[in-house]
């Protein structure tokens, strides 16, 4: 099964061509440049320098969020017109979850990937590998970072990744001292993206174009201040 995966939702946006688990090909950048202006011609790098076309493409896997929603509704409508044109199944995996598959390698750890969500507050979670499949211990969710700090277990080692990190090291190191690990992993998370999606493509529960919607742990500030009594 050939895959592209798309992730959009961070600045460390990505894509990358797998076959099966294994990558064909990744490109990631970070760059102030919008996704709008990067996503497609990254997608064309890609799929010219393996000599395919996009019908050669079985299917699709997308990180729908949490992250930027600018970011997020590019990377989406992107991969939906695909999927729309192609007839063929998406796979959603959260952006989240595919940071913390980079850390299932190292054994059976509890991996707290977090994003800066801006506003002060951050999207995490904590999972914990067992035997190589991650189980949710604290749920996905826009986090305040003493909100969030104060669910993790004080005497077990936890890994942390991700942007979100920064925001909370000087709160993670009070609480977990050396029990505390960063990881300096790369952010660009296409690959895990798209190892995820296979299986959840093989599984059948793919979806198809019109089923393809965001993952938000918020509103955006502007539908906050279209809301019914706000101030325009």
């Amino acid at each position: 099964m050939r895959i592209l995966a798309v992730d959009t939702t961070t600045p460390s946006g990505s894509v990358a061509v797998l076959e099966d688990k294994q990558v064909l090909a990744e490109v990631g950048i970070e760059s102030p440049a919008t996704h709008s202006v990067r996503l497609l011609s990254s997608i064309d790098v890609l799929l010219e320098g393996l000599g395919i076309g996009i019908r050669e493409i079985d299917g699709f896997a997308l990180a729908p969020g949490p992250g930027s929603f600018t970011g997020i509704r590019i990377g989406l409508s992107t991969v939906k017109s695909f999927a729309f044109a192609s007839g063929k199944p998406t796979a959603l995996v959260s952006s989240l979850l595919a940071l913390a598959w980079k850390l299932g390698d190292s054994g059976d750890v509890l991996a707290a990937p977090m994003l800066d969500a801006r506003r002060g507050e951050i999207y995490a979670a904590l999972f914990e590998f067992r035997r190589g499949k991650p189980v949710s211990v604290i749920r996905q969710g826009a986090y305040l970072p003493e909100d969030f700090l104060a669910l993790l277990p004080a005497r077990r080692v936890v890994h942390f990744i991700g942007s979100g990190t920064g925001l909370c090291r000087s709160g993670i190191e009070s609480l977990l001292g050396n029990r505390a690990r960063f990881s300096t992993r790369s952010p660009f998370i296409a690959a895990e993206v798209g190892r995820l999606g296979v299986d959840i493509l093989k599984a059948g529960r793919g979806v198809f174009s019109e089923a393809i919607e965001p993952l938000y742990f918020r509103k955006s500030q502007a539908e906050e201040k279209h809301q019914p009594g706000r101030a325009r």
